[in-house]
């Protein structure tokens, strides 16, 4: 008997709900502020373009989204992909061989020839691909509102760390809020190693992150990124304990306060409020043309399966997160910069062209600590910093203490 055109349809119809099936991917993540939400967008809209079915899994706070992804996958409940930092952070999972490689993708699409190698180096172990690379950001930039600095008397954008405390200092006697800050453990992480690569230097930086040298704590670079971080702590306002990052940059947006250190997804608040780099509000990675980039980001994990459309799902993400048009829309909105290095950055912002610049230049490339420490001694550093930046300990209290966390 032949189908008849309305069994056709029904048969076609079925067809495709099928393959929606096959491809939906519940992905974890925890981009949930409101110009991160609007990146994450671009990522399921791209994959609903691609025909796939996005189950979107947000979970608040990064700590929060990886505890209940690996716990997803000790439970044998497994997401098909889940948000991860560019670190060490999934390497005991990948040790435990409960990952897919995603190996397929990375020799079709040639990762080897365009991939920056901290971001390889971290996401590529044993000789597999275990990862895919959605974006490369820079923790360490220092951004500010214009308006602020204008109403303080600050004339440029500061060119050294002495301009940058005599730049806070004019902000503090005008009355605004010197440095936007949330008094959380991460960011005091992030201020710490900032400073250390732009007071202590690049070779004082690598010498304790990458060597875990402990003479190195006692020696001038550090003492002197320990006095500088003590000495910040001074432009800070009272009600920067717990604060979120992202009410700290709104500070910034709103002209009440001058600086902020903070990674560049805070350019995707500034672009949520409508401002645009170069008019409302500035950006600079470092002080000076040279200065060393710092490559962080985020990827993406496949936890084990053997189904194949589950595999197929995971692969379909890896090479939609990978395009290049969804690199640019992403990253846009982000506030990031690709992965690629061929794409047309003439579609971004002053910002983000001048990271695609440092990123030509390989020797600029300063992987950030949690690609060079294990995540046990990220914490006890941490840790320290922590307790330094909240305390009264002295340089010499937290030098011990720094020599202490390196050495296990």
């Amino acid at each position: 008997m032949v189908p008849s055109l309305k069994h056709l349809t029904v048969i076609a119809a079925l067809m495709a709900a099928g393959s929606a099936h096959a491809q939906k991917a519940e992905v974890v993540h925890w981009w949930t502020s409101g110009g991160e939400s609007a990146a994450v967008k671009e990522l399921a809209d791209a994959y609903g373009q691609a025909g796939g079915t996005w189950v979107d899994q947000a979970v608040a706070g990064a700590d929060n989204a990886r505890t209940a992804a690996i716990n997803r996958i000790a439970g044998g409940n497994p997401p098909t992909a889940a948000q991860f930092n560019t670190s060490k952070q999934y390497h005991d999972v990948i040790a435990a061989g409960q990952l897919n490689d995603i190996d397929a993708v990375a020799a079709k699409e040639g990762w080897d020839k365009w991939l920056p190698k901290p971001i390889v180096d971290s996401i590529k172990v044993n000789g597999h691909y275990y990862a895919v690379p959605v974006n490369i950001h820079n923790p360490s930039w220092f951004w500010y509102s214009k308006a602020a600095l204008q109403k303080a008397g600050v004339a440029s954008e500061p060119k050294s760390m002495d301009e940058f405390f005599a730049a806070l200092d004019k902000l503090k006697a005008a009355g605004l809020v010197p440095l936007a800050f949330g008094g959380q453990a991460w960011q005091e992480w992030i201020t710490f190693y900032s400073m250390l690569l732009h007071v202590g230097g690049k070779d004082a930086y690598l010498k304790f992150f990458k060597d875990h040298d402990a003479a190195s704590v006692n020696a001038e670079p550090m003492r002197k990124t320990l006095a500088a971080l003590k000495k910040l702590h001074g432009y800070v306002d009272a009600g920067s304990p717990g604060r979120n990052w992202n009410d700290a940059t709104a500070m910034v947006i709103s002209g009440k306060a001058g600086f902020q250190i903070m990674g560049d997804w805070a350019k995707g608040e500034f672009g949520a409020a409508k401002q645009t780099a170069g008019k409302e509000f500035g950006c600079f990675a470092g002080f000076g043309s040279g200065a060393p980039y710092m490559v962080a980001g985020d990827v993406f994990v496949f936890p084990k399966t053997s189904d194949k459309t589950a595999i197929e799902a995971q692969r379909k993400l890896a090479t939609v997160f990978t395009s290049p048009v969804t690199q640019v829309a992403f990253n846009n909105k982000k506030g990031s910069i690709p992965v690629r290095t061929d794409v047309d950055a003439n579609k971004m912002d002053i910002c983000a062209q001048a990271g695609v610049q440092a990123m030509k230049d390989p020797a600029r490339h300063i992987a950030n600590p949690d690609m060079l420490m294990t995540p046990d001694m990220v914490g006890a550093v941490q840790d320290v910093i922590t307790k330094f930046w909240n305390g009264n300990q002295s340089v010499d209290d937290a030098v011990k203490a720094l020599q202490g966390a390196v050495k296990g």
